[in-house]
């Protein structure tokens, strides 16, 4: 009889070590996880698109927001490349201002640099410095307001002007591109490439050009 439960007892104890011993490789795993988690998430998540995402905007300004980036984060082979699209309810006045305040409120300067833009386009366009990165910010009507078919005059004494027939008329709004690179891989920012003295590099000879031996010579 004492030898039953002294065996049971020691059963009891196996139990509770085992329990304990489960426990304890439950909370290493949890607690090993968690750092692991946060320096994937941190590694990942992109600060650039982090702080568009803080800038302070009205929820009018922007909707149907996309965004693509690509290149490397620490500039390895290529610098990344951030471009944010969304859509606007406002016209492009007013949407252009609303940006352009809340970049500034961000800690965004104006850049004044040549090929900002490369060519001229319609619409609201400037370029900002902040830190290590520059942004180009575009404000424009949509493409719907270029259709030609909606800019073709209507026929009718009921039909609008610009009214195109079986189709939407609303056409509000503008349409907003900003695109950000690092400072070191903007061009724009680049100074002239320095002259280099002729008389430092010498000339190159001319090409001296020798018959081909397996091409027959012309007779006379």
């Amino acid at each position: 009889m004492v030898g039953a439960r002294a065996e049971l007892r020691r059963q009891l104890r196996t139990q509770q070590r085992l329990r304990l011993a489960t426990l304890l490789s439950v909370v290493v795993v949890i607690l090993g996880a968690l750092p692991l988690y946060l320096l994937i998430r941190d590694a990942t998540r992109d600060p650039v698109f982090t702080s568009l995402n803080a800038l302070p905007l009205p929820a009018w300004a922007e909707a149907s927001r996309t965004d693509t980036s690509y290149g490397s984060r620490w500039c390895i082979i290529d610098c990344r490349f951030r471009e944010r699209e969304l859509t606007s309810e406002r016209p492009t006045d007013e949407t252009a201002n609303v940006y352009q305040n809340a970049l500034r409120s961000a800690g965004w300067r104006p850049w004044k640099v040549k090929q900002c833009p490369d060519f001229p386009v319609p619409g609201h366009y400037s370029c900002w410095r902040r830190d290590e990165y520059t942004l180009d910010l575009w404000v424009r009507d949509p493409t719907c307001k270029s259709d030609p078919l909606r800019l073709r005059p209507t026929v009718g004494p009921t039909a609008s002007p610009g009214t195109v027939p079986g189709k939407q008329d609303d056409c509000s709004g503008s349409v907003v591109s900003i695109k950000v690179r690092n400072r070191i891989d903007d061009e724009r920012g680049r100074g002239p490439e320095p002259k280099v003295d002729s008389s430092l590099t010498g000339e190159t000879p001319d090409a001296v050009f020798t018959p081909d031996p397996l091409t027959p010579s012309p007779t006379g």
